[in-house]
């Protein structure tokens, strides 16, 4: 298992999300999302520019910000 930030996950790839390295109102606001620690989840795409990211999560797509990926730590295989 590696582990790295959400940010620099490929295409198509899966993880589990290990950690959420925000605090405060952003890290709040992450979790309200539904991003929380051992949820799986699946990069769907990116934006040309690669901003913001598509991401697959229970079943529903989730876009969000590259700046608000870097928090997100994922385990990958």
């Amino acid at each position: 298992m590696t582990r790295l930030m959400m940010r620099k996950m490929k295409d198509n790839q899966t993880g589990t999300i290990s950690a959420i390295k925000a605090g405060g109102e952003l890290g709040r606001r992450i979790r309200d999302m539904g991003l929380i620690p051992g949820r799986s989840i699946k990069v769907q795409g990116r934006a040309p520019l690669y901003d913001p990211v598509a991401l697959r999560i229970m079943g529903s797509t989730l876009t969000m910000r590259n700046n608000e990926a870097d928090y997100i730590e994922v385990e990958t295989e």
